[in-house]
């Protein structure tokens, strides 16, 4: 059944949200208070890089299904996608969602559905959005109904997880998780599962607290293997063979709006129980220093002022999604260490230390730091490289570059997690010769 729904927020979840319900016969309006994605919204245009999402919106555009403004409507849904941050204090910031709820009060009436996307802390819907609802003199769970329903998806591929992955549905009570999930029906092919508001609340942050905590693990398993001169990213390949293991993979930290940021919700909310989960987010956040750190021992001979090319700064590999990216936190260190700086990210334009010329970028560096794993650095023309660099570094903090290729031409090649630099050698070649 056709629904009128309006999409408060039009990030990274709120746009394909409004486009996927707007290409299965509902007539969206999306809100944003950013003029500029309203108009480019109305255009048919997106401003933020997303596979199959710009034709998707253009689509649902011209067809009249899919409208932004900059205030909602009455409607018969309303689905808040706004951010919740953190704050410097490492607290939720519920700002957005307390601003989303307040503006569609008035426009709610019997029989509408209210939905709460954003990841947020658990009590957010029945502690935070109820009150406020409550101004409209409407019982949530009788004259109308509201929920929790948060998303599940890998930036990269939004659109098809929107449709194929299991949804949770959780309500204030069971009549608005069963009207949530009728709703959703309309385009979601996964399970759905019913359960409370708080549950699905501490699900989403749970899902990403357990990678959080894994990576966490193998960030830690790096620092010891470098320490104790073994190759880490060796030993989490002969563990991952035990049929009940899966270790995570190191890197120079943890970014984006998920991971880097839900955990904190669980540990403001019970921080004398949530010890593991605050070590772990501890442990995560404290690799942009161990990168830096690691930088400046590498470079430590080099008395001139020395140079670090960048590649990528993105929080992971082929997006332009930048929040909570540690590589920014690695380039604010080295620019306030005084290193000279060439940052070079295909997804990315408008940053300081910006080429878009990866050989130009090289030139006269002393090290040249992978710090972001897309596909364009995978067929890097080393030689080339070499022959412009000042120094002979290449300092891998995804143990994703070729190896031979790096050696061959004459630069070496240092991996996060292993103290050695690799050689064209193999461990068990290494072993078997000895």
């Amino acid at each position: 059944m056709e629904k009128n729904i309006c999409v408060v927020g039009l990030g990274y979840i709120g746009l394909p949200t409004s486009a996927m319900f707007a290409s299965h016969g509902h007539k969206v309006i999306g809100v944003d208070v950013n003029k500029k994605v309203v108009e480019e919204l109305n255009k048919g245009n997106i401003i933020i890089e997303e596979p199959g999402l710009g034709e998707l919106v253009e689509s649902v555009v011209k067809e009249g299904n899919l409208k932004a403004q900059i205030t909602p409507i009455e409607s018969d849904v309303f689905i808040i996608a706004v951010p919740t941050p953190i704050t410097d204090d490492k607290r939720a910031d519920l700002s957005y969602v307390k601003k989303a709820t307040e503006s569609i009060v008035k426009f709610i009436k019997e029989g509408d559905i209210v939905i709460l996307e954003s990841t947020s802390p658990t009590g957010t819907t029945e502690e935070v959005m109820l009150p406020i609802l409550n101004r409209s003199g409407l019982v949530a769970g009788k004259d109308y109904f509201l929920g929790h329903s948060p998303e599940r998806v890998l930036p990269g591929q939004i659109l098809q997880e929107l449709i194929n992955n299991n949804r949770i549905i959780g309500g204030v009570n069971k009549v608005s998780a069963e009207a949530i999930k009728d709703l959703y029906s309309s385009f979601v092919k996964g399970e759905m599962y019913l359960t409370t508001a708080t549950t699905a609340e501490m699900c989403k942050m749970m899902e990403n607290t357990f990678r959080d905590v894994n990576i966490a693990l193998a960030n830690e398993l790096a620092k010891i293997c470098e320490k104790v001169g073994i190759n880490a990213w060796e030993v989490i390949e002969l563990c991952n063979k035990h049929p009940r293991v899966s270790l995570h993979q190191p890197g120079p930290g943890v970014g984006g709006h998920c991971l880097a940021v839900d955990p904190w919700f669980i540990v403001e909310r019970v921080p004398d129980i949530a010890n593991i989960i605050k070590l772990s987010r501890e442990t995560n956040d404290s690799m942009p220093q161990y990168v830096f750190n690691r930088i400046g021992e590498l470079l430590s001979y080099e008395k001139r002022r020395r140079k670090v090319t960048v590649l990528g700064i993105t929080y992971k590999p082929n997006i332009d999604d930048m929040r909570e990216s540690p590589i920014t936190e690695i380039i604010d260190k080295l620019d306030k260490s005084d290193y000279e700086l060439a940052i070079v990210d295909p997804y990315v334009s408008g940053f300081r230390h910006e080429e878009r010329d990866i050989l130009k970028a090289c030139t006269g560096s002393d090290l040249v730091l992978l710090a972001v794993n897309h596909n364009q650095f995978k067929e890097l023309n080393f030689k080339e490289i070499s022959e412009v660099m000042r120094g002979n570094l290449i300092f891998d903090t995804r143990n994703f570059l070729n190896n031979e290729d790096i050696i061959n031409s004459g630069l070496a090649h240092i991996v996060l997690g292993n103290s050695k630099r690799k050689s064209t050698l193999s461990y068990n070649e290494v072993a078997i010769t000895q």
